[in-house]
């Protein structure tokens, strides 16, 4: 096999995004040693059945893992059919072992089960890696649980919520994209040995008078590579699995989007709250010296709308597997199921890295509470008013006639005077003191119970990862 180096292509997942060790599962070599780990629990099947000798088996076993990519890729040249290369490969090294070698199996009794044990390898990483991404969102909650922030909806300053509250929303999802995986992990399961058209046939042919049949052959195979089989197949196992396991992909990914989309917002200077780490050395625009771009976010993003776009060619090769097999799915799924992995692994790696090194400004928070909390508190002493025996609907529109004062104050630039027309306004004073008006407009106090229902979900969350 040709080497490859930078002067010609080669996907950015072999480089740039996801982790070394997803890199493995998904390596030429790790597949060709599961294709080799498949053959292996067969012909120990059939040793068990007297069709293989204890010889022939401890041969492939002593050669499970000299692959040798370079001599299948001059077979395949040949014959133009990558799995009979590699069983010809394996057989050249195994003389006397070699002719059992997929004895009575068809390609996809071999393939289908290596996808589903690289499948089940690529999932228990990304559960991994999202448990400790929920540890980092957990001591962020932790941490500021209680340090109230300005909350916006429709994008326009609404009411205070708190730090840790906002974490809070995108840890729940978070909980529930885990139990979603952990479900689809669970359900992982293989073609098992049923032939070419999912029928055992041939096995059943094979099997005449050894005393085993081929679901109890099949059986000792699947016990062996450690998956369940499919009770029913036809020459592949369902592609709904595919489809159902980069849903599962995807729906982190729309968790992730969302609180990634407002990180980028939050970061922008006119709120100005968080930021991602920046390196001393990070260079944020080759034009504007100052810039400091929502980078990671930014390739979060951009790497969750391929995963969720990845959905439906899935959904289109279960929904085309015509009758007992097409080869439409083929090409695709060498790359959509890997990439899916990588894309995800990148995410959870830099989602982990920015959680836990990223800024909150205080001074950013405060200001934006100093100019907006008050309208929002308002509600407060507009309900305090009518505790106190004020008309609500009058005190309504006098805070309101206030707010909109305000409101033009605000939009020049200056700071804003609600509190202090307020608690100077002789109708607001003949119900309350001027200290009562002030800390019924205390913003910061504004927070209801987010910090109780953050402390909920801390318990969900680390319940969730078995903290």
């Amino acid at each position: 096999m040709t080497g490859y180096t930078h002067d010609t292509y080669i996907s950015t997942f072999t480089w740039r995004y996801g982790s070394d060790a997803m890199r493995s599962i998904y390596s030429e070599e790790h597949k060709r040693k599961l294709l080799r780990q498949v053959w292996i629990a067969l012909a120990t099947a059939q040793r068990d059945a007297d069709l293989v000798t204890e010889e022939q088996l401890r041969e492939l076993i002593a050669h499970k893992d000299d692959i040798d990519i370079d001599r299948a890729s001059e077979i395949e040249a040949e014959i133009h059919h990558d799995l009979m290369a590699e069983i010809k490969t394996y057989a050249e090294q195994c003389p006397k072992g070699g002719s059992i070698i997929h004895l009575g199996a068809t390609s996809m009794d071999i393939l289908d089960n290596m996808d589903a044990m690289r499948l089940k390898e690529a999932m228990a990483l990304t559960l991994k890696n999202v448990k400790i991404l929920l540890e980092a969102f957990i001591e962020k909650m932790d941490s500021y649980a209680e340090k109230a922030c300005m909350a916006f909806t429709h994008i326009q300053p609404a009411e205070p919520t708190t730090v840790g509250y906002r974490f809070a929303q995108t840890t729940q999802d978070l909980v529930e994209d885990l139990k979603a995986l952990q479900d689809v992990y669970g359900s992982i399961r293989g073609k098992g040995m049923k032939g070419a058209v999912g029928t055992s046939a041939s096995y059943c042919e094979l099997l005449k008078g050894t005393g085993i049949t081929p679901f109890e052959m099949e059986a000792k195979v699947m016990d062996q590579l450690g998956l369940k089989a499919f009770t029913a197949a036809t020459q592949v196992y369902p592609r709904k699995q595919d489809w159902r396991i980069v849903s599962a992909l995807s729906g982190l990914c729309c968790t992730l989007y969302k609180f990634f989309i407002d990180f980028r917002i939050l970061q922008s200077p006119p709120i100005g709250e968080w930021s991602e780490p920046f390196g001393s050395k990070q260079v944020g625009s080759s034009a504007m010296p100052f810039k400091r771009n929502p980078i990671n976010s930014e390739k979060i993003d951009s790497l969750c709308r391929f995963v969720s776009s990845q959905s439906e060619v899935l959904w289109q090769n279960a929904a085309s597997t015509l009758l007992e097999r097409t080869l439409d799915d083929s090409a695709n799924r060498r790359f959509v199921l890997p990439e899916c992995f990588l894309a995800t692994d990148e995410i959870l790696m830099t989602a982990t890295k920015v959680i836990r090194g990223m800024q909150i400004h205080e001074t950013g928070i405060k200001r934006n509470l100093d100019t907006y909390g008050l309208f929002a508190a308002s509600e407060r002493l507009m309900m305090e008013l009518g505790r106190k025996g004020a008309n609500r609907q009058e005190m309504h529109e006098l805070i309101r006639n206030h707010s909109l004062k305000a409101w033009s104050e605000v939009q020049e630039g200056r700071p804003n005077p609600l509190a202090a027309s307020l608690k100077t306004d002789p109708v607001v004073l003949s119900f309350m003191t001027e200290d009562e008006v002030l800390a019924s407009l205390d913003a910061e106090g504004y927070v209801g119970d987010a910090p109780k229902r953050t402390r909920l979900v801390i318990d969900e969350a680390k319940a969730a990862i078995g903290k």
